[in-house]
């Protein structure tokens, strides 16, 4: 597991630019000719400021666009601090595993959890600010392109922290980030399956949260590497979604080739779609089909054959991000470190030596 609390502004090519600074309550200070105190009177209501200078006031706050610091209100105020997480997913294993995680933190601090799920037709930015306005701050669960997008596109001065996948070597996400290692886990589960005599292993690929290749995304890179690694060309890798429904689709078309002997699968659903879809076709698994999945779901020790995966902690992920954002709302009070277990490879009933 890594933790980046790099915070300098940036994005990726293709994407908006950061946003300009929000005004703050000391600009409306300033245009207005008062003191911040009664620039604070005025947004909170108070009664005991002249008419007169609540109406430069709050012409101040129109002309700026000053909006009022839902954080500071909620801590000043006494009502519930809350943050909002921002998804595209609540079912996927994956997904869910890490709101569960974030719920639980965010619980134990005294912090209420909102969730707003996106989807391609959002306006993303209109979405993005509606989220900052309920208090607290964001995290964003960036593991697909809506996320990653919706990401670069958080303001600099809203506190956010993010899910993403693992950024190439030497680059980290210009928000608070916290990844797993799936590169490696994935170079790991391809290694075992060239150790035991496949002389190739194919790969049923999620989508990318970034650009627009699957093989670009790091599950893929750390199966490209090990087969590098022994010599063996990669075959293109196939699949098109993130469920059952596309694993099988992607496992009617290998379980064509008698070549076809390892199956790596970017999620445990796609290799479930896989398995079915080499029953179909008279394939047996693992006699002449290994196949491994990948974030050991709930239900992948429970299929016949039972499933070898990676085992992804998604709760320490959601848990580690709740204390990246903690540590800006709280900054009297740093967060407690938090830190999920490593990637690790769960060898089960699916996967075993190539026939002879």
């Amino acid at each position: 597991m890594h933790v980046t609390g790099h915070t300098t502004s940036g994005g990726s090519a293709g994407l908006s630019q950061s946003p300009q600074r929000a005004a703050s309550i000391r600009d409306v200070a300033q245009a207005a000719g008062v003191s911040y105190q009664t620039v604070s009177r005025v947004i909170n209501g108070h009664p005991n400021v002249k008419q007169e200078t609540r109406e430069r006031v709050e012409a101040a706050v129109q002309a700026l666009g000053f909006r009022r610091n839902a954080t500071a209100f909620a801590l000043a105020s006494g009502v519930t601090r809350s943050v909002t997480v921002l998804t595209t997913n609540t079912v996927l294993y994956g997904y869910a595993a890490t709101l569960q995680g974030l719920e639980e933190a965010a619980r134990s601090a005294g912090y209420a959890l909102g969730v707003r799920v996106m989807t391609p037709e959002d306006d993303l930015d209109r979405t993005i600010a509606a989220a900052a306005d309920t208090g607290g701050g964001l995290v964003v669960i960036g593991y697909d392109r809506l996320g990653a997008a919706a990401l670069d596109r958080v303001p600099a001065h809203v506190p956010c922290a993010a899910l993403v996948e693992a950024p190439p070597p030497g680059r980290t996400p210009h928000r608070p980030a916290v990844w797993a290692d799936d590169r490696q886990a994935a170079r790991t589960a391809t290694e075992h399956l060239l150790a035991l005599g496949h002389e190739n292993v194919h790969y049923v690929a999620i989508p990318a949260s970034t650009g627009s290749r699957r093989s670009a995304a790091p599950r893929a890179e750390g199966w490209r590497q090990a087969l590098k690694a022994a010599d063996v060309t990669p075959p293109a890798p196939c699949g098109t979604g993130w469920d059952a429904q596309a694993g099988y689709e992607a496992g009617k078309k290998l379980a064509k080739s008698p070549d076809v002997t390892a199956i790596l699968c970017g999620n445990d659903d796609l290799a479930l779609g896989v398995l079915r879809a080499l029953h179909h076709a008279g394939r047996r698994v693992p006699e002449d089909v290994s196949v491994i999945g990948f974030d050991d779901a709930p239900h992948s020790g429970f299929i016949t054959p039972s499933l070898t995966t990676v085992r992804m902690d998604f709760h320490g992920l959601g848990r580690a991000a709740f204390g990246l954002l903690r540590a800006q709302l709280d900054t009297d009070q740093p967060a407690p470190a938090l830190v999920p277990a490593e990637p690790t490879l769960v060898c089960r009933e699916s996967s075993g030596p190539r026939a002879t």
